[in-house]
């Protein structure tokens, strides 16, 4: 598999770089994230952001836990306004303090709450451009989920297996669920929220 190109890396100050770095550790050290090298989970949440259409402006990171791939995101995608979710109190409280440590008050939120939660509230339903997840659950419902996050147009980004595995996607369900995809970006899948009134809207309809 190639490597992300990471189209905004070059934003990207080696400072910033060093304390994510810092935060990746010692979530490693609490059992918070995986084992893995820091640099592969690293350059693993970057296909999250090559993924990213360049028109959105707002995503939500579901199930955000460590903040991968969301506090990634957030430094390879300077134009982005990025939420990131998680229902344990511990975790939201350690993503708090991390995106002050990375000076991304501006622009990035964090919120403690269950998705389903919000995606019955008016605030956030269908209020995003962008909603993405590194783990979140059995894959159909982390696309029901999600889909009830992303405005019409927006876009669904998924973490994969790898390459040579089975797909786990059942196009009837996607399809039913009024999704576009998937379309497979290195080592995520993307999927579209269609717009009402498309085609085959308008086909189930007749």
């Amino acid at each position: 598999m190639t490597e992300p190109s990471a189209t905004n890396s070059n934003l990207v100050d080696e400072s910033r770089l060093r304390v994510l770095e810092r935060i990746l550790r010692e979530a490693q050290r609490v059992g918070a994230l995986s084992d893995a090298p820091v640099a592969e989970i690293i350059n693993h949440a970057k296909w999250f952001a090559d993924a990213i259409p360049h028109t959105a402006r707002t995503a939500v990171d579901l199930g955000s836990g460590a903040g991968v791939p969301g506090l990634i995101v957030a430094l390879y995608c300077p134009h982005l306004s990025l939420h990131l979710v998680d229902r344990r109190v511990g975790r939201t409280d350690v993503l708090v303090r991390a995106v002050h440590a990375l000076n991304l008050v501006d622009r990035v939120t964090v919120r403690c709450s269950e998705i389903t939660d919000m995606t019955k509230d008016s605030t956030w339903a269908k209020h995003f451009d962008v909603a993405m997840s590194r783990g979140l659950g059995p894959p159909i419902q982390t696309l029901n989920l999600s889909r009830d996050l992303v405005k019409p147009g927006g876009a669904i980004i998924i973490s994969e297996p790898p390459p040579d595995s089975d797909s786990r996607w059942d196009k009837q369900q996607v399809r039913a669920l009024g999704l576009e995809g998937p379309s497979r970006i290195g080592a995520v899948a993307m999927f579209h929220v269609k717009q009402f009134g498309s085609d085959d809207d308008e086909t189930t309809a007749s």
